[in-house]
């Protein structure tokens, strides 16, 4: 019996001191740590805050002004614990007051010690499946509430784009009224719209699959050093980001085996996104500086801009999907990049700070940890995944 126990916490209230002790013996030779005994229903709700008991075995009758009913209920509802009734009470009124209370198990004494095991393990088994359901329905509950919020949001966020491409089409069927140039500014307008429709979709579908965790962090050995270089080579070769993007490392002696175990996939979401977020909310005659810090034990990516910054109100909710800055004006966006950012760290087990002032700029500090290692050159590609 002991060893299914795995060392539960019991706190025993009862009136009678020496039935405690005897209870005690009990559960001890069952393997059960016992972290207290009450004998008044008041000292008991003290004992269930202080030591956060696995169970609470309870006497019906005890100390005081209220029963051991009384203080059961009292605990299944502050502190959502199982109580078993272990009481020489077995008479119907009792036993109907005592079932209102619901309990997670009623023995009678005296009592078989098997029988007192048997009953404590039932009760913590049904307790942790309750407790496995409403964790169930909660999730549940928060992903029908993100798909319906999707839904909503992502059908207003295409509506605008939508309406521009519609509107475009509609003035390019018509050339006579378009000077050469017009119609090369509907062109663009157009290509916009559908740029801005695809990230958007390629967004929602990204958070889509973080939220039902069906991204998961699989590491490989990466050069890190490489990696980064990549990144910052493909945003350097955009017209509009060119030459804006600074590049260092620290704490790296042979940039050449800089191999750490991260997920490819899930990192290249981080740093895209902190990177082009960084560019974007800039002035176009500014430099972002990306700083890479690499560790025995931990890799480090600093992104530090001179843009628009954000306010405090932003600030608190800046990870939170759809939402945008309030002085973001008409620079365009999904709202999704940032929630991507911080769900792709959570899996590495990082963390993500930031420090922003208005119209000054804003750092974003990426901390992984993972282990440095060495890793035969020769048999590694170093390329960024498709």
């Amino acid at each position: 019996m002991a060893s299914t126990t795995s060392n539960s916490s019991i706190l025993i209230v009862e009136d009678e001191w020496v039935i405690a002790l005897d209870i005690k013996r009990h559960l001890n030779k069952l393997g059960y740590n016992v972290v207290g005994t009450a004998n008044s229903a008041e000292k008991a709700l003290d004992l269930v805050g202080k030591t956060k008991p696995d169970l609470v075995l309870m006497d019906i009758y005890l100390q005081g002004d209220q029963t051991g009913i009384a203080a059961a209920e009292k605990i299944l509802q502050q502190f959502n614990l199982p109580v078993v009734f272990l009481t020489a009470h077995a008479d119907e009124s009792t036993l109907v007051e005592a079932i209102a209370a619901h309990p997670y198990g009623y023995i009678v004494k005296p009592f078989e010690e098997q029988d007192l095991g048997i009953a404590i393990q039932v009760a913590l088994a049904n307790h942790r499946a309750e407790q496995a359901i409403q964790q169930a329905l909660e999730k549940e509950k928060q992903l029908n509430e993100l798909k319906s919020q999707f839904i909503s949001i992502v059908s207003h966020e295409f509506r605008n784009p939508l309406s521009s491409l519609l509107m475009s089409l509609e003035l390019l069927e018509q050339p006579d009224l378009l000077t050469p140039e017009k119609r090369r500014l509907h062109i663009e307008r157009g290509k916009a719209a559908i740029k801005h429709m695809a990230q958007l979709m390629t967004d929602v579908l990204v958070v889509g699959q973080l939220e039902q965790e069906q991204f998961q962090c699989q590491p490989i050995p990466i050069n890190i050093y490489y990696f980064c270089s990549s990144l910052v080579e493909d945003l350097q070769s955009r017209p509009q980001t060119a030459n804006r993007l600074g590049f260092t490392v620290a704490e790296c002696d042979n940039t050449g085996h800089l191999f750490y175990h991260l997920d490819s996939q899930l990192l290249e979401h981080i740093l895209s996104n902190l990177l082009e977020n960084a560019l974007k909310y800039s002035p176009e005659d500014s430099t972002v500086t990306f700083r890479l810090r690499c560790e025995p034990d931990y890799v480090e990516f600093q992104i530090t801009d001179q843009g628009i910054g954000l306010t405090p109100q932003d600030l608190a909710k800046l990870f939170t999907p759809f939402h945008r800055g309030i002085n973001v004006g008409k620079i365009p966006g999904t709202g999704l990049g940032l929630s991507i950012v911080k769900k792709c760290v959570d899996a590495h087990g990082g963390k993500i700070t930031v420090e922003s002032e208005v119209n000054v700029g804003s750092q974003f500090i990426v901390t992984i940890p993972c282990q440095r290692e060495e890793v035969n050159i020769q048999n590694y590609l170093f390329s960024i995944p498709n």
